[in-house]
């Protein structure tokens, strides 16, 4: 069973937040011409650096867990982490010991780097949809049919 990364914990702060996808292509230089290029995985992991602060009983609370429950960061478990599709929860860990360091002796920061399975990304339909499309009147379309489905609908039906 896959662990999960405790609610009682904050999730990592958008400050020094980065991705890096791993390199998906392998590059041959030839000895003349244009160098040739190939795709070596369908799937490719990303590294993502994180930064939490915590307060003292947060930072008990993170070391007991990353001990038992991440296996001291050798486990994969299930955290909610930002990328382009937005705040989505993906697969991950620790590819180093994350650093704690005292602030203002009152919070935790604690850096590390993550590492994901795969980067959630559009559907390559959705993608062909967008860019086939303007993106301006489809994006009305959604929040009107948004709005029609979470509002108008649940108003009507509480007022039969």
């Amino acid at each position: 069973m896959t662990a999960r990364f405790p609610d009682l914990l904050p999730l990592p702060l958008v400050e020094d937040y980065s991705i890096t996808p791993n390199e998906a292509i392998i590059r041959t230089q030839m000895e003349s011409g244009t160098a040739r290029q190939r795709r070596r995985f369908d799937s490719v992991p990303s590294k993502i650096t994180v930064k939490w602060f915590m307060n003292a009983s947060q930072f008990s609370l993170f070391e007991a867990w990353y001990k038992y429950h991440a296996k001291e960061g050798a486990e994969w478990f299930v955290i909610s982490l930002l990328g382009g599709l937005g705040l989505i929860e993906q697969e991950a860990r620790f590819t180093q010991q994350f650093t704690a360091k005292l602030q203002n002796g009152i919070l935790w920061a604690i850096t590390s780097e993550l590492e994901i399975r795969e980067r959630p990304t559009l559907s390559e339909g959705a993608l062909n949809i967008l860019l086939s499309n303007d993106f301006e009147k489809l994006s009305q379309s959604v929040n009107r049919l948004h709005e029609y489905v979470h509002i108008t609908c649940p108003k009507t039906i509480k007022d039969l």
